[in-house]
C-alpha cells in the first residue's frame, strides 16, 4: 500500500539545493529542487554509503558523491558516472498546498 508523506514546505528548499529528510520508517531521502521541480531519491550513495544531502554536490540534474565522485541522474536515479553502477531509488513527489509530499 502506498501513502503520501508530507516532508517540508517547498520554500524550505532553495533552487539548486539538496535537503535531507527522514521518512516515517526511519530511512533517509534527499530532495532536490531544480528548475522549479522537486525530485526525491534515496539519500545514500549506492557505492560509498555517504549521505548525498550532506556531502553531495548538485549540478543541474546530476548529483555527485563527494567520496569517490560517482554521479547519478536525480530524475531517474540512474548511475551516470563511475564508480557508481547501482541506481538510486527514486520517489514520486507531489506538491500539495505549498508542501512537498513523497509517495512511499
Amino acid at each position: 500500500m502506498t501513502q503520501s508523506v508530507k516532508l517540508c514546505a517547498l520554500e524550505d528548499i532553495p533552487e539548486g539545493e539538496i535537503r535531507g529528510e527522514t521518512l516515517p520508517d526511519g530511512s533517509r531521502i534527499a530532495l532536490y529542487r531544480v528548475g522549479g521541480t522537486v525530485y526525491a531519491t534515496a539519500d545514500k550513495c549506492t557505492h560509498g554509503e555517504v549521505s548525498l544531502s550532506e556531502e553531495g554536490t548538485l549540478d543541474g540534474c546530476t548529483v555527485e558523491c563527494s567520496w569517490h565522485f560517482g554521479t547519478f541522474d536525480i530524475t531517474t536515479g540512474k548511475a551516470t558516472g563511475m564508480p557508481c553502477e547501482v541506481a538510486l531509488k527514486t520517489y514520486p513527489v507531489e506538491l500539495i498546498e505549498g508542501n512537498i509530499h513523497v509517495v512511499v
